[in-house]
């Protein structure tokens, strides 16, 4: 499938810039220890299928941006909640219900320490990401919402970045606008402070792109934002995976993440959103565990965090997500980001080196993710041929079709790298995609 009409029309231009001055490092990080990290999850453990004695061939998982592997130490948590202190949560006085409120709560302060949040208080737990920009969509912003105004996002913005807002505008008469970005497949920050408009109402950004693995300056677009008056919210869910995040010095309003992405369970994740946001904001569902007191002529809420997770949690969820976080917090993230700085850039050149083969941006900086089509070759088969090989991808628009139009293709292959990848697994890709394209040829 040859490249269309958009921003790949420019990446001739991109790839001839110099490359950019690197201040020099103050010291090399010390190497990373990606086979002891890779002992730690069962799925490339002997005996399992990405494991040195599993059945040819073995497992390359490069799809960890649609989900991540699950560490031991995950796994183990969850079970042993399950079958150790299980217990429902609020108002129990037992001693079990005292464990399982200590856990599901103590898994509310992880959220607060990795994110740097000032308060636990201010961490919703939420299915997902998804719900958690729905959260704010619709009980922080609709109330506020007016015909004419806007909400401004990105063309980088996964599907759960943009329909949310597109549905509380379509209920108000408001309007979403989008920002463009440039031919490397960066934010262009010219044209999103130009988008700044009067009738802005609310920014929603991915700090990274789940399509293209650009880290967009979401400081810089805080900065902007603000500048004007308008909130922000973040949406995290590929970011968390690649290291703690600092919302102090983000400076957003609202952070949006998902715990399956980071090593943790589905199901489970969080919104950080500012105490007095949380305050102002009514309840999104109804439910047990949300009110102070219930009468047939009203209810009396409880404040945040509880306001908002009406019903029985998922207790669970919460216990594994805190189990990944501290088994992410142990790690040596100058490590890791270097070994996957490392894994990414090798990915790009080993693609390119294969005839007919065109990899998607070149952003500043690109986290984790390296889509790329193949001349000739729809995505779907691309992926198809890999997964005989072994090498797990995905292959599709990325629930980012306004991304993908932008780029002037239906679809992309994508390779998403985690810290427990290593090199072998990139050459195993490109030997993969050369594969493509003998049987194509």
């Amino acid at each position: 499938m040859a490249v269309g009409t958009g921003i790949e029309d420019d990446l001739r231009a991109a790839r001839a810039r110099p490359p950019r001055a690197r201040p020099p490092a103050a010291e090399a990080p010390a190497p990373f220890d990606v086979e002891r990290v890779r002992g730690e999850l069962p799925v490339f453990a002997p005996g399992g299928p990405g494991g040195p004695d599993a059945a040819a061939p073995p497992l390359v998982y490069l799809d960890s941006a649609a989900s991540a592997q699950k560490p031991r130490a995950v796994i183990d948590a969850v079970a042993r909640f399950y079958a150790t202190g299980y217990s429902n949560v609020h108002r129990g006085l037992h001693p079990i219900a005292a464990a399982a409120d200590a856990a599901y709560e103590g898994a509310r302060e992880a959220v607060r320490r990795y994110l740097n949040a000032p308060q636990a208080g201010e961490v919703v737990f939420v299915r997902g990401a998804t719900e958690a920009i729905n959260l704010v969509a619709w009980s922080y912003l609709a109330p506020r919402l007016e015909p004419g105004d806007e909400v401004l996002v990105t063309e980088l913005e996964h599907h759960a970045n943009i329909v949310p807002w597109q549905l509380v505008c379509h209920a108000a008469g408001a309007r979403l606008v989008a920002a463009p970005i440039d031919a490397a497949g960066d934010l262009d920050l010219a044209a999103f402070a130009e988008r700044l408009g009067p009738r802005t109402r609310m920014v929603a950004v991915t700090q990274v792109s789940n399509a293209l693995g650009t880290a967009v300056p979401v400081a810089e677009v805080v900065r902007l934002a603000h500048e004007r008056g308008v909130p922000v919210l973040v949406d995290g869910a590929q970011a968390v995976p690649h290291g703690p995040v600092d919302v102090q010095a983000l400076g957003c309003d609202f952070y949006a993440l998902s715990g399956h992405k980071m090593y943790g369970p589905t199901g489970i994740g969080a919104l950080w959103a500012r105490g007095e946001l949380l305050a102002a904001m009514p309840p999104y569902q109804g439910g047990g565990g949300m009110i102070r007191s219930v009468a047939l002529a009203g209810t009396r809420f409880a404040p945040p965090p509880e306001r908002f997770e009406a019903g029985t949690p998922h207790i669970v969820g919460a216990v594994g997500l805190a189990a990944a976080i501290e088994w992410l917090e142990a790690l040596d993230w100058a490590a890791v980001a270097a070994h996957e700085e490392r894994l990414v850039t090798s990915a790009v050149a080993a693609l390119e080196a294969v005839p007919g083969v065109t990899v998607l941006g070149r952003p500043r900086r690109r986290v984790g993710v390296v889509s790329f089509v193949v001349d000739g070759v729809h995505p779907h088969d691309v992926g198809t041929v890999l997964a005989a090989e072994g090498v797990a991808v995905r292959a599709g628009h990325h629930c980012a079709q306004p991304l993908m139009e932008r780029l002037g293709v239906p679809a992309t292959t994508r390779a998403s790298f985690a810290l427990y990848n290593r090199q072998a697994d990139v050459e195993a890709l490109a030997r993969g995609v050369a594969r493509v394209r003998e049987l194509f040829a």
